[in-house]
């Protein structure tokens, strides 16, 4: 099975170099560095290496802390290399880590571009995050010896039922981690369902609930509310996907017919949509300020477009009440605990299926509401 996939993976290969390319039109960085992704990455000379495998945002900043506490107990016996898919997590790796790591992308899941990488950067563990599985990184590291650690594992019901197609490549798979630290109990009963060894499961819960966020952030978050109008209420609406936004700006009128001093920022999950938001934003006829160009945020600003990468966290202590969007289309969901963490009431959408466990732990809570569609959000936001 892993043989056929393989063959696979090199037929399409030109049709993923041409979706870089595709998506570069937005965000330049996905035509450069190309060689790493084949797995030529300057070489490491010497000593051993623990590799961290992230593949975009919200893996990246689950990771950093993790990779702060590795460096400082590991420091004097490892080197440390990060990997990324996307160009958004590699700027955060540099953004938070800066030269303690090593960043390059990630390499493609043919052999031999995955041993290129793992002679060149001398592997001695490897740490992926939350969901990644792919058929030769996982086998080429295990038939080296080199131990693999899932952490911060989560496995929706969706994506169970898919590995369940693929029966013997998804055991084969399973059986090549060292160990297996899941975020709740339903995401390590679904792991044991797909064939996972329960020795090698733990039940670790979600790192995401480590989240210290500094006072540095907040106070610089308060210095946004303060731009914006202590006196006015200020909505976010942050992560948000294509077909969303345009329910959050309708919402918002309904909104502004009620309580006409209202202030929304709108915080997309990509950056390859920053232009098309703001182009959304003015059709609307609203005053809209970028964080990319600042301008002062006067009376008569409505809404701050947040087109920059890694200021999430800063941007909801300026903020009332969070939506935190991937919830009104089907994405799965984001992380509900930043806000959480800055005690903001939470509306989401009814498709969390990548956050099960903490949704409900927050409804039940009543921190957190779900809503359906731009009348739902309209009357929560007034109601709050």
């Amino acid at each position: 099975m892993r043989f056929l996939y393989t063959v696979i993976y090199y037929l399409v290969m030109p049709f993923v170099l041409i979706r870089l390319l595709w998506r570069s039109r937005h965000a330049a960085d996905y035509r450069k560095r190309w060689s790493e992704r084949f797995g030529y990455i300057t070489p490491i000379t010497q000593g051993k290496t623990i590799w961290i495998h992230a593949v975009s945002v919200g893996e990246t900043l689950a990771a950093i802390p993790l990779v702060k506490s590795l460096i400082k107990k590991y420091h004097r016996d490892y080197q440390f290399i990060v990997t990324t898919t996307t160009p958004t997590g590699s700027a955060l790796v540099t953004k938070h880590l800066h030269n303690l790591v090593t960043h390059v992308y990630a390499p493609f899941d043919v052999p031999s571009v995955v041993l290129r990488f793992l002679k060149r950067s001398r592997v001695a563990l490897c740490v992926i995050m939350e969901t990644e599985m792919w058929p030769n990184l996982l086998t080429i590291c295990h038939k080296q010896h080199i131990p693999i650690i899932l952490a911060n594992g989560r496995l929706s019901e969706r994506s169970c039922l898919r590995y369940q197609l693929i029966p013997s490549l998804t055991k084969q798979m399973l059986g090549t981690y060292h160990t297996v630290a899941t975020q709740g109990v339903l995401d390590g009963e679904r792991y044991l369902q797909l064939g996972l060894d329960p020795k090698k499961l733990v039940v670790a819960g979600n790192i995401k609930f480590d989240v210290h966020i500094p006072d540095e952030l907040i106070q610089q978050g308060k210095n946004i509310r303060e731009q914006i109008g202590i006196e006015r209420r200020v909505f976010i609406a942050a992560s948000t996907h294509d077909g969303e936004e345009a329910i959050i700006l309708n919402a918002f009128k309904k909104i502004r017919a009620e309580i006409p001093t209202l202030f929304l920022i709108v915080a997309p999950r990509h950056p390859d949509r920053f232009q098309k938001i703001a182009d959304l934003c003015r059709q609307t006829q609203f005053h809209i300020s970028t964080r990319s160009q600042p301008s002062p945020i006067t009376q008569n600003t409505d809404i701050l477009l947040v087109d920059t990468i890694g200021e999430l966290q800063m941007i909801y202590a300026a903020a009332d009440i969070a939506f935190v969007g991937g919830s009104l289309v089907s994405i799965g969901g984001h992380n509900l605990i930043e806000p959480a963490a800055l005690g903001l009431p939470i509306l989401t959408g009814p498709h969390l299926y990548n956050f099960t466990e903490i949704s409900k732990l927050l409804q039940n809570a009543g921190a957190a509401q779900i809503v359906m569609d731009a009348s739902g959000i309209a009357d929560a936001v007034i109601a709050l």
